[in-house]
């Protein structure tokens, strides 16, 4: 068994955007892609709806940008969204070369509408895109000789001397053991945090590793306070994260209270299609006016093979729990979804850490600002892991190695009360829930901040004493993100977005963003 890796580059996580960042670097670089769970196991895999471009002659970039701005609250970086945009169209191509096949009509994409577009633009597989682009994205890995891909890896720390990064320390789930995996460059593509909340639309994956890493490490961490709740998540006691996509509102699906009565038309203009954040205040707001557990998004009133064709994967999963959707409305509630802050990064990906960069929902590039745009996050992935893999490729001139020491256990014994893990891990979700969730108020961020903080103690204390496992590493993740969260959203003194903090109902005419480093 080596005791130590050595690879030109380490990325810590294969979803869309470590897979892409991956097969875009030289074939002349040894490559390690590490994954805490299997492959094809996290938020890329699961995502239904699809990936916005520009493919349609009568849309334009401009519009693509000021879209995205709007949905942001203005808070976008209008530069890191212009590049994505424009780098849309190529990234679709690139997609299409590795094997992702795209629904067509005819000879034209068949394009469709999500929340906060002006136009159609959304390109889609049917509605498993997600997994279409994994397949291909892993198959093609894969298949590339400098790629060496470690399956049950989760990071523990950054290898951090004189602000430069030198790979990380890494846990195998199987065997136990820490190794330090040494790198010149690292890529953190970890995903988001979302299993901070009780409910999410998430896979068990998505516990803010990356971002607490880098917190640790002394990164920039920016608007971490704008965490999306996905409005449509399937209410059923059996259907655990599984998300109802937005693209049945793009196709017509209305929202209604439990006797059909539609309400979207008392909060915004734009009904279902209203941006995410909107739609999901409107729901909250519904389900405690009437004290509902859910409401329903009814598209049976389409023909029903109509329905199953364009959405074999929802129709199947609701028909294994009883549900009809070609003749009933589906209930559904808001979900803990996507986090659009995170590790702060320039358009090659590079955060303030040397050899560090950061791709995907764990990086802030600042393109979705206070509020992410339906399908961004997709081309966010693929549009900045190439940025990121030709930075790389340019300026990969120091092929030495930094001496690191072997992982120090000697000091510390395996836990006989695993419980108190559960139990924490158990009580963050629900803080986080019930007073850092879709509305918020300062009363209720600083009891949330108190006892997070008591917990990350715990935590700590808890992390020194006793021998590393899979599950401590992410409950220290957790919590340290958590806090995050909570101190971002204090420091936010207005509503915007995703944050709403009832003490603060209105936007601030000063623009800004929150960024938190590690003291």
């Amino acid at each position: 068994m080596m005791n130590k890796y050595q690879f030109d580059v380490l990325i810590i996580g294969s979803g869309s955007a470590g897979l892409m960042s991956a097969i875009q670097l030289s074939d002349s670089l040894s490559v390690a892609v590490i994954s805490k769970d299997e492959i094809l196991e996290g938020s890329s895999f699961y995502a239904q709806g699809g990936i916005s471009a520009v493919l349609d002659p009568e849309d334009n970039f401009n519009s693509h940008i000021s879209d995205t701005l709007n949905t942001g609250f203005n808070l976008g970086n209008k530069d890191s969204i212009r590049f994505m945009v424009e780098q849309a169209p190529s990234a679709i191509i690139e997609l299409e070369k590795i094997g992702v096949e795209f629904s067509h009509k005819g000879s034209n994409y068949d394009l469709t509408t999500e929340g906060g577009h002006s136009s159609k633009r959304v390109a889609h597989v049917s509605d498993k895109t997600g997994q279409s682009i994994q397949i291909n994205l892993f198959a093609t890995a894969k298949n590339k000789k400098n790629i060496t891909i470690f399956d049950q890896h989760l990071a523990v720390d950054l290898l951090i001397s004189n602000s430069k990064c030198n790979g990380a320390y890494v846990f195998h789930k199987k065997t136990k053991k820490v190794i330090p995996f040494i790198s010149h460059n690292t890529i953190i593509a970890t995903g988001g945090a979302s299993k901070s909340y009780l409910y999410t639309s998430n896979p068990d994956t998505s516990t803010g590793d990356g971002i607490a890493m880098a917190y640790r490490a002394g990164c920039e961490i920016t608007n971490m306070e704008f965490t999306q709740f996905h409005p449509t998540c399937l209410f059923h006691p059996n259907a655990k994260s599984f998300l109802i996509s937005e693209t049945l509102r793009g196709e017509g699906a209305k929202l209604t209270l439990p006797n059909g009565e539609e309400f979207m038309h008392n909060y915004d203009e734009r009904l279902e299609l209203a941006p995410r954040d909107i739609v999901a205040r409107a729901i909250d707001n519904e389900m405690k006016i009437h004290g509902y557990d859910c409401v329903y998004l009814d598209i049976s009133f389409k023909d029903s093979k109509w329905i199953s064709d364009r959405f074999p994967t929802i129709t199947n999963r609701c028909k294994e729990l009883g549900i009809d959707i070609c003749n009933k409305a589906i209930p559904v509630v808001p979900a803990a979804h996507y986090t659009c802050g995170g590790i702060n990064t320039d358009i090659d990906a590079q955060s303030n850490i040397n050899n560090l960069y950061a791709v995907g929902e764990v990086a802030h590039t600042g393109v979705h600002g206070a509020n992410r745009m339906a399908s961004n996050s997709l081309l966010e992935c693929i549009v900045f892991a190439q940025s990121c893999a030709k930075h790389i490729n340019e300026n990969l001139l120091n092929r030495s190695y930094q001496k690191v020491d072997d992982w120090d256990s000697s000091r510390v014994e395996p836990s006989k009360e695993k419980v108190v893990i559960t139990h924490l891990w158990q009580e963050i979700r629900r803080i986080m829930w019930n007073f850092v969730g879709i509305v918020r108020s300062d009363s209720r961020l600083k009891s949330a901040y108190f006892r997070i903080e008591q917990i990350n103690k715990e935590v700590d204390e808890y992390y020194r004493l006793y021998t590393v496992t899979d599950d401590m590493i992410e409950l220290r993740n957790l919590v340290q993100t958590s806090k995050i969260i909570v101190e971002s959203a204090l420091s936010r003194k207005e509503s915007r977005g995703l944050h709403f903090n009832q003490d603060y109902p209105d936007k601030d005419d000063k623009i800004y963003n929150t960024v938190i480093i590690n003291s």
